[in-house]
């Protein structure tokens, strides 16, 4: 006879009986998963379904955070609302599929993927996040830094900024802007050179995408591209402690204003 388990969270469920002593005081435990008796202990299923939440929770915290499925994203071109249809050839019960229907969701598939960008704009933005993506591993770049430029480059595009303009060169622009707003030590030439445009293409594009968008950036902090500098001039570590006291020297004097901040930090190694 099937029995009936009644989800609780470590309590005492009265109904189904004890198969061994015949008490009905069962207790589920979520964490292991069994059904016991509370008087003998005798386990009546180790398999409980856990209907819970996919998470785990480790902090003395009251917020939900009850979800389904991956976290929604900017770097993204659908933002990771969309569906795809898995590549496995399979039904539910994990049989192959006969040939007609196997070729009928092979064409599924191919409409599926051309109707998440059916429109220029939507493959404009494909592949402005794609090349976003290989200048994250070329410039060593943060996801943060990344979510950021697609941040601005989705208002670039709501400003209709875009038209008549290179996906590269804009893409180059939205990325320095958006390390310069992160304070991130990544220079013009930096990111010039890694998506492989002239320097003065993506500062002209900057220039556009500043004045339109009206960005606020901060003033860099020349102590933050110390370490960079002395990495690649293989400088000592008491060589890059003395710099960067001679720079806080500078910055309470006042003398590093208007200044470049990557030549001030390059000047104080030396």
């Amino acid at each position: 006879m099937p029995i009936l388990i009644i989800m609780l969270k470590n309590s005492v469920v009265s109904g189904p009986k004890c198969p061994a002593c015949g008490d009905k005081k069962m207790v589920t435990d979520q964490n292991t998963g069994e059904l016991f008796c509370g008087k003998c202990g005798f386990v009546v299923t180790d398999k409980i379904t856990d209907t819970g939440a996919e998470w785990r929770s480790f902090a003395n915290d009251d917020t939900n955070r009850t979800r389904v499925g991956a976290g929604t994203s900017l770097t993204m071109h659908d933002m990771g609302l969309s569906t795809v249809i898995g590549a496995a050839n399979k039904d539910s019960t994990g049989k192959p599929l006969s040939a007609s229907v196997k070729s009928s969701i092979e064409r599924l598939r191919t409409w599926d993927s051309r109707t998440q960008a059916h429109s220029s704009a939507d493959r404009n933005l494909r592949q402005a996040l794609n090349e976003m993506d290989k200048l994250k591993d070329k410039l060593a770049l943060t996801d943060a830094v990344i979510e950021k430029a697609a941040y601005i480059y989705r208002k670039a595009m709501e400003r209709k900024l875009i038209r008549g303009r290179s996906i590269q060169g804009l893409v180059a622009a939205c990325l320095y802007a958006s390390c310069r707003n992160t304070e991130t030590p990544r220079t013009l030439d930096d990111v010039a050179k890694g998506i492989n445009v002239r320097r003065k293409d993506v500062a002209r594009c900057y220039r556009l995408i500043f004045r339109e968008l009206e960005l606020k950036m901060p003033v860099v902090d020349p102590v933050r591209g110390v370490s960079r500098i002395a990495s690649i001039a293989e400088l000592n570590e008491k060589s890059k402690r003395k710099a960067i006291e001679i720079l806080v020297q500078a910055k309470k004097k006042g003398i590093v204003a208007g200044k470049d901040p990557m030549g001030i930090a390059a000047a104080r190694p030396a």
